[in-house]
């Protein structure tokens, strides 16, 4: 028997998080989605999330729960795949090791998932920003929105919000996506809507609660430089056919899916 519904946590020295959000998770997991798993991807961290993760599996009831470890360090994009292509329930969804957007917040994610509306939902800050309860830093939130509008001009997708970390996953759909995606740092999340995009799968940018936590790993400039080269790549691989095997399949299983319900 499948899990109702895997939650995946990508980690990189996220002991101090980890200490506080994983019983959260874990407790939010035994009461709404008993059997469910959850799933710690370490991202070859040099601080304890490993042992702070087990110590925290061995409170958790109801659930199963286990560890990813990497050796090195990989970034967000693998730390995220590793834990998506390891789920054992075909809705999974990932999020953030701080819980900015509080698990609580996952039903509105995955019920047009269960419901056969959707294959791939995610959070938004953008669509109802009166549900960001605390901001970002003025400098960090400008340059989240001229990354957004690079988004859009690069590949005329019709979102506002590509980078919160809060995004579930019809997986016999996106599997095949996933496993073809080749970003592994933070344009990780451009490259699998954009690739769902592509594939028809029905997409939906749902709004959510946010809050701004401080000790963000993203550095506004270098980074922002780093994440607009990474949607001109994804462009590139994308003109040259890299994805196309991927985008085929993942669109014969929404069209299997559509004859299903139908």
């Amino acid at each position: 028997m499948l899990p109702p519904l895997s939650i995946i946590v990508p980690a990189y020295n996220e002991a101090a998080r980890l200490v506080t959000t994983l019983p959260v998770i874990a407790d939010f997991l035994s009461t709404a989605r008993p059997g469910s798993e959850l799933i710690v991807v370490d991202d070859g961290s040099t601080d304890d999330t490993a042992e702070v993760a087990e110590r925290g599996f061995v409170e958790a009831s109801g659930i199963s729960a286990r560890l990813i470890r990497g050796e090195q360090n990989r970034g967000k994009g693998h730390a995220v795949r590793t834990g998506l292509l390891h789920a054992r329930s075909n809705i999974a969804l990932f999020s953030d090791a701080d819980l900015s957007t509080p698990i609580t917040e996952a039903a509105k994610l995955i019920d047009p998932i269960e419901n056969g509306e959707c294959d791939l939902t995610f959070g938004s800050r953008a669509l109802d920003r009166s549900l960001i309860g605390v901001h970002q830093p003025w400098r960090r939130e400008q340059g989240g929105r001229v990354f957004n509008l690079i988004v859009r001009l690069a590949t005329a997708l019709p979102f506002w919000d590509t980078q919160c970390g809060f995004k579930a996953f019809r997986m016999n759909v996106c599997r095949p996506l996933i496993e073809a995606a080749k970003i592994d740092r933070f344009g990780f999340d451009v490259e699998l809507i954009y690739l769902a995009h592509l594939a028809q799968v029905r997409l939906r940018e749902i709004p959510v609660r946010w809050d701004h936590n401080p000790g963000s790993k993203v550095a506004v400039l270098r980074d922002s430089f780093r994440m607009a080269d990474e949607v001109r790549r994804i462009r590139r691989e994308v003109d040259r056919g890299a994805y196309a095997e991927a985008i085929s399949a993942a669109r014969a299983e929404v069209m299997a899916d559509t004859g299903r319900q139908e």
